[in-house]
């Protein structure tokens, strides 16, 4: 596994990326926190470090971008640092999806969709989303006193979450966990389960879109359907699938990896966060926020970008056309020119203007979304579970390998 790299930048010899890839060329997180090189790249020398990946048994050279500011540049002008263009450079085939594609025809895409999940939207799906999970939290409760909490809580309530908004019969939701999770793994050895999960998850997706079109329905799906008929049936699908797999998946395991997190470290004096947050409730809003700064649930830094001519990044890196780059917003929310300490979880950090949910125009479309989902998730655990503690010690919850989504496989729990 990799060790902290100490003093690379751009001019050195690449390192391997993910920066916890194994000799197997898996990426194997030991647990929630980020590799400590990402502090010391956003901090020290150039800011961009030259890496090395393996995708599809190819070897691929890149610069990762690790000061703020110039990931801010990077995911801020599309046309000069391309998502399209550098498809051969990603872990998971997103061609045809809103995450592989640039300028007006990603804007069209996204324009289906977009006002489901603006702010002003999702802010009326508070009530059922508190709804939802006062149900699975009940269900859980009435089983005992101990729980999977993300098999059993987590991975339900987001789940049903995009899927009421998609439409999605409620007996035929299941099947996409089996398909999410070989759809996202990164490791080579999953192509083939990739690539047979998106075939079944896009034939399934399909008859629900032309369904929609016979008969339109108040959801997502009709949306597609419709007001999306003249996009190419690849892309309708891929739409849908990208709703479905993101939607749910960051969500779950972004609850499960907070909980553990709030679980196990020491906070403000309290034993834990987690007691510290009982004491102080009025605190989970802005706690939420800095938990989504430090650990984030993207496996691996942000989707590459192929530079389509000479430029020069606001810390003064050129960089050619032709490059490759790999913007890391958990090297950029450890900057010191815009977080005071930050290294230190801090629940009261105003300003907190991370880019865990990325910037500009592939802002997660999600993002408003799925962080009323955590929120609603911990205020209730919070609430109906305050004695919660893990199961289990520590170190033996296992976490999720050659994913594209950091979390953990399974959290026991009881309270």
């Amino acid at each position: 596994m990799s060790t902290s790299p100490a003093g690379l930048d751009a001019d050195t010899t690449g390192i391997a990326h993910p920066l916890y890839v194994d000799a197997d060329g898996v990426n194997r997180p030991p647990g929630p926190d980020k590799h400590p090189s990402y502090a010391e790249f956003a901090a020290s020398g150039s800011g961009v470090v030259r890496v090395i990946r393996t995708v599809n048994g190819r070897r691929i050279e890149a610069k990762l971008i690790c000061r703020y500011a110039d990931v801010r540049e990077v995911l801020r002008r599309q046309t000069t640092f391309s998502r399209a263009t550098a498809a051969h450079a990603d872990d998971v085939d997103v061609s045809g999806t809103m995450l592989g594609m640039d300028g007006e025809e990603h804007a069209r895409v996204r324009d289906i969709v977009r006002e489901a999940f603006t702010r002003s939207a999702v802010a009326g799906l508070r009530g059922p989303l508190e709804k939802t999970a006062a149900e699975r939290l009940a269900a859980i409760t009435a089983d005992g006193r101990h729980a999977d909490l993300l098999a059993d809580f987590a991975l339900p309530f987001a789940l049903d979450t995009i899927c009421d908004l998609l439409g999605l019969p409620g007996d035929d939701r299941l099947r996409f966990r089996a398909w999410g999770d070989m759809f996202l793994g990164t490791a080579d050895l999953t192509r083939d389960d990739a690539a047979q999960s998106e075939l079944e998850m896009g034939g399934y997706l399909w008859e629900q879109i032309e369904l929609r079109r016979a008969r339109p329905a108040d959801d997502l799906l009709t949306r597609i359907a419709v007001t999306g008929a003249d996009l190419a049936p690849d892309v309708q699908i891929k739409l849908a699938l990208a709703l479905v797999v993101g939607g749910w998946d960051t969500a779950a395991s972004s609850i499960a990896r907070f909980v553990y997190v709030l679980l196990t470290r020491e906070y403000a004096g309290h034993r834990t966060a987690w007691a510290h947050l009982l004491a102080h409730p009025t605190e989970i809003d802005t706690a939420v926020t800095e938990l989504e700064r430090l650990y984030s649930t993207t496996n691996g830094d942000d989707m590459p970008r192929r530079v389509t001519a000479d430029v020069v990044l606001p810390s003064g890196t050129p960089l050619q056309e032709g490059d490759i780059v790999i913007p890391s917003h958990d090297a950029a929310n450890r900057d010191p020119r815009v977080f005071d300490d930050p290294a230190k979880m801090d629940f009261g950090r105003d300003p907190n203007p991370h880019m865990s949910y990325g910037h500009g125009a592939h802002y997660c479309i999600g993002a408003p979304l799925g962080s009323l989902e955590i929120r609603v998730a911990l205020k209730a655990l919070l609430r109906e579970l305050p004695t919660l503690r893990l199961a289990v010690p520590p170190g033996d919850i296992p976490w999720k390998a050659g994913h594209s989504i950091a979390g953990p496989e399974s959290l026991p729990v009881e309270w």
